[in-house]
């Protein structure tokens, strides 16, 4: 999925029962599956890219010169679904069908869930026997997501992002604020967000996403974690812990006290409002920078605020997961595509030169990231702060659900529509009993 609508589609709109009642046996279609490993032996491998225009057209001469390199490969690859948001429901009508892919991408979200399906390829012994794979240079974060629940290694990050803090130099300069720094506190944010608020001009200092979204709940985290608490300890919601009721306090007294905070019911009017100057401060991602060059507004890009010196960011990382046919050859040449496509020499064709972050910090002082860096100032700042995105988000089934739990009590919260303590309890109830219906 481009970085330029990324934030759309963090979590699919609700969960799918993927078809786990049939049998687990290889495609109904094509020539019979190979019985022993023969890598010179002709193959085709199917590949669902979830990407359209310019990333699909990226990948597609990605595609042609693996196969230039390995002339007994065939990729067949395709989007395959009209938008990355029905990849889910796409994959799990193939598995029913026995239809589906040998590589999909898919979001970060899935993970679990696909890994439930019995259709995924384990490549945990590969990854760690791969001296020539560098596995650790992939972020802490797109590892943990690659292999849901510590679990088997199901494929490769595919993209990578986090939230920094952007503000508007503009609305600064206006206020006579001094613009953020690197050692920022949160109480520096909230001390700032209230001195660029002007009620006359319809001016914020903040811009949140109420809508109850991922988009809501995604940008709590750090502040959950920056104070030392979890999301989930097992299966049993903890979100509600001393430290989430104070980190949501925290919001609500920006939102309802300072009323510095533009509350925006849907998920984009703040990031639109940010770039026409009505808004001081977002938490984003490298999505954003190419909206804010196309529009002309004058940014900057600085690390998220700490607690006690705890700068903590999120990720939301996407992979590539591989499905396992019952055919050796497959799960070669898929495994050994996987490994070119995320290398660095490939990634920086692919995934800096669209605009997204690199997967591995040893990209950014190349030619193509910093020819980025020129044209969109501060995608540097998100490289580095990859460093800051120590925590995965869960990946286990249920997390949507548990998502919108959660969505639902910021929503109310900062809308002065509910207390912290009891609208987390609530929430974590409801949370809990959706993970253990899985």
């Amino acid at each position: 999925m481009s970085s330029r609508g990324r934030v759309l589609g963090r979590v699919a709109a609700g969960t799918l029962a993927l078809a786990l009642g049939v049998t687990l046996s290889a495609c109904s279609t094509g020539p019979a599956p190979a019985t022993k490993l023969d890598p010179d032996a002709d193959v085709t491998i199917t590949w669902w890219t979830g990407q359209a225009d310019q990333a699909q057209t990226i990948l597609k001469g990605l595609a042609e010169e693996f196969e230039k390199e390995h002339p007994n490969v065939t990729i067949e690859m395709s989007s395959g679904a009209p938008s990355t948001e029905d990849l889910l429901q796409k994959l799990s009508s193939s598995f029913a069908g026995n239809t589906y892919p040998d590589i999909s991408y898919a979001f970060g979200s899935w993970a679990s869930e696909l890994a439930g399906s019995g259709r995924t390829l384990d490549i945990t012994d590969r990854v760690e026997g791969d001296a020539d794979l560098d596995w650790e240079g992939f972020s802490g974060a797109a590892r943990a997501t690659a292999q849901p629940e510590g679990g088997a290694t199901i494929g490769f990050p595919a993209v990578v992002d986090n939230i920094s803090l952007i503000y508007n130099k503009t609305v600064f300069d206006a206020a006579g604020v001094d613009y953020p720094t690197e050692d920022w506190t949160w109480e520096d944010f909230r001390t700032a967000a209230a001195a660029l608020t002007n009620p006359d001009t319809k001016t914020y200092g903040y811009g949140y996403s109420v809508s109850g979204s991922e988009e809501t709940t995604w940008q709590f985290w750090p502040h959950l974690w920056q104070r030392g608490g979890e999301i989930l300890d097992g299966d049993k919601a903890t979100f509600d812990s001393a430290e989430g009721v104070e980190a949501l306090t925290f919001l609500q007294s920006m939102a309802v006290d300072d009323a510095s905070v533009y509350l925006d019911q849907t998920d984009t009017k703040f990031g639109q409002f940010f770039a026409s100057d009505q808004i001081g401060m977002i938490t984003s991602g490298p999505w954003m920078l190419y909206d804010l060059q196309k529009a002309g507004t004058k940014y900057g890009v600085v690390p998220l605020p700490g607690t006690d010196g705890d700068h903590t960011t999120i990720s939301g990382a996407d992979i590539w997961v591989l499905f396992d046919h019952k055919d050796p050859n497959r799960e070669h040449w898929s495994y050994e595509f996987m490994k070119w496509l995320t290398a660095p020499e490939q990634d920086v064709r692919w995934n800096v030169v669209y605009g997204n972050l690199p997967l591995r910090e040893s990209e950014v002082d190349s030619p193509e990231f910093q020819k980025q860096v020129a044209e969109m100032p501060g995608i540097e700042i998100m490289a580095a702060n990859s460093a800051n995105a120590t925590i995965p988000r869960p990946t286990v089934p249920g997390y949507v659900k548990l998502s919108e739990a959660v969505g639902t009590a910021i929503s109310q919260v900062l809308q002065g529509q509910a207390e912290p303590e009891a609208a987390l309890k609530e929430a974590a109830e409801e949370a809990t009993a959706a993970l253990e219906d899985q």
